[in-house]
């Protein structure tokens, strides 16, 4: 178990760097076609179309499918070390995937206008057909995502995790490169070259280390094994999960392109901005602890489980709570500093901003409603999710169709998704505290308080430097002026000092943030005190 526990954690801090470069990367891109195309008219149909590929991928690829079929092929390792099974179903896989998804491409593209003209409603006729034609190329995109997850998932249940982390570097490269090269010949159609760049990069990039543990890539289209039956049967709650919260997001693009003008980029690009600490943290605890949740489960080990929960839970605490707060004190700097230049304006900013600390206040929640979302399909447990989706579904609708009416407006679309989010989460953690016991929460809970009182102190040390920076231009913030050497340096002394004080603040609490991400942080003991008797926030 030592043996496993090092692993899981030497696999996080992997994935969180590969990912944290991936993310940035991501910035420089969403920067580039700010400057060049804006944040508003166009921009918006390219931002809005482009998530419905975005949101299919969910679905066909490493969302939903994933989630199904990943603990089938973990548990397939442990029954057949020799791997003829695995590799079986993962050719299964990949043909399942090519009968689903060449139809629905070639539908998709023959019947582009109807398609958008039912999921977007842009006020004028002409960003109608805009976006028809672009979704026409864009939603290719899903093929190629859609095969890459699975060698992704393949290459997971074996522990290897490196490969999967930076393939979205080459998505970033290709859309950065397209689009700075091209746009002065394609226009808005050099970020389709670069989608579909990308979406190749992703696939190829994978393909030698998967050949090289001994998986063809020839699909295959018999599908008898009861191993791909288990993952079928296994998929459909998932993707029926999964569906859930594509339509609603896509409902919430909907009600954004209805908003006034630069709405669907602000909702988009704030977005962006979230997902930074997201993919760092959530996703990479999630990535690390599915395989080894389903594993444990397998086994029958529910005390390793148990561990795996609330240890997964306890670090997504203490790293998402402090990033949620810095999301909403630097949302409107970092957005200036990142974008503000070219096409993209200050009250482009100002917007993406408002709608970025509505999302940020649902960080946690999301994160670790997403993580148990998890353990549930490990155990084999697809209905409790289903359930609970549906409420949290249901929930962000009704306030979206509230709060977008009021003086929030697209920033109320933010907001409802982080209560539904909360309240999906806590009846997912009743639910796994009846499952696996509740003994676990006391390493969890505490997390919680102490990652507040942290947040806190760094957000007044912030602030009050904040205070004394803009003595010196009274009545305008310092990162006014957008994208500048001074604003930058400016904004680097605040995320120091935001730092130092939340590390000071944890040293001073016994938690030592810093080990948790190097050793710790995904897997601490579930009592007091780990294997050698040390505490265990320390």
């Amino acid at each position: 178990m030592t043996d496993e526990r090092n692993r899981a954690h030497r696999s996080t801090a992997l994935v969180m760097a590969s990912t944290l470069v991936s993310r940035l990367l991501g910035f420089v891109r969403i920067a580039v076609i700010g400057a060049l195309f804006g944040a508003s008219g166009d921009a918006d149909v390219l931002n809005l179309v482009f998530n419905i590929p975005n949101n299919l991928r969910k679905l066909l690829a490493e969302g939903a499918l994933s989630s199904a079929f990943l603990p089938v092929l973990s548990r397939s390792h442990l029954e057949d070390p020799g791997g003829a099974g695995s590799r079986t179903l993962v050719s299964q896989l990949i043909g399942f995937q090519l009968l689903i998804l060449l139809p629905l491409l070639v539908l998709s593209t023959v019947f582009a206008g109807p398609v958008v003209n039912t999921i977007l409603a842009f006020p004028e006729p002409e960003r109608q057909v805009l976006a028809a034609r672009l979704f026409r190329w864009l939603i290719h995109y899903v093929l190629l995502i859609s095969v890459a997850a699975v060698l992704m998932g393949t290459l997971n249940s074996h522990h290897r995790f490196f490969l999967p982390a930076v393939a979205p570097l080459l998505f970033s490269a290709g859309v950065i490169g397209s689009v700075v090269f091209l746009h002065p010949y394609l226009g808005i159609f050099s970020m389709v070259v670069g989608v579909l760049l990308g979406g190749v990069g992703q696939l190829v990039i994978q393909v030698p280390s998967v050949r090289k543990m001994g998986y063809t890539l020839r699909p295959t289209f018999s599908f008898g094994d009861p191993r791909f039956r288990t993952v079928l049967k296994q998929w459909l709650p998932v993707l029926s999960t999964a569906s859930i919260f594509a339509v609603d997001q896509q409902i919430a693009l909907f009600f954004a392109s209805g908003l006034r003008d630069g709405s669907g980029s602000a909702l988009t690009n704030a977005l962006v901005f979230w997902q930074l600490p997201f993919g760092i943290f959530s996703a990479s605890i999630t990535t690390v602890l599915f395989p080894l949740m389903s594993q444990q489960w397998a086994r029958g080990d529910n005390a390793g489980l148990r561990v795996s929960v609330f240890g997964g839970l306890r670090s997504l605490a203490l790293l998402l709570i402090p990033a949620a707060v810095a999301l909403v004190v630097f949302g409107e700097p970092m957005i200036a500093v990142a974008l503000q230049r070219g096409a993209f304006t200050g009250g482009n900013t100002i917007m993406a901003a408002r709608v970025l600390v509505g999302y940020s206040l649902g960080l946690f929640s999301v994160g670790a409603f997403t993580f148990l979302q998890r353990f549930f399909y490990a155990a084999g447990d697809y209905r409790t999710p289903l359930k609970v989706a549906l409420v949290t579904m249901v929930l962000d609708v009704s306030l979206s169709l509230v709060l977008k009416e009021t003086p929030l407006e697209v920033a109320g679309l933010s907001v409802a998704n982080s209560v539904a989010f909360t309240v999906g989460f806590l009846l997912l953690l009743y639910s796994a505290g009846r499952r696996i016991g509740a003994g676990g929460a006391v390493v969890y809970l505490p997390a919680v308080l102490r990652a507040l009182i942290a947040s806190a102190g760094a957000a007044v040390a912030v602030l009050l430097l904040r205070g004394r920076i803009n003595l010196f231009n009274p009545g305008t913030p310092w990162w006014g002026p957008g994208s500048t050497l001074k604003s930058l340096v400016l904004l680097l002394l605040e995320g120091a000092t935001a730092l130092a004080a939340l590390l000071g603040v944890y040293r001073l609490l016994g938690i030592r943030i810093l080990a948790i991400l190097r050793r710790r942080g995904v897997h601490p003991e579930s009592g007091e005190s780990d294997s050698k008797g040390n505490d265990c926030e320390r």
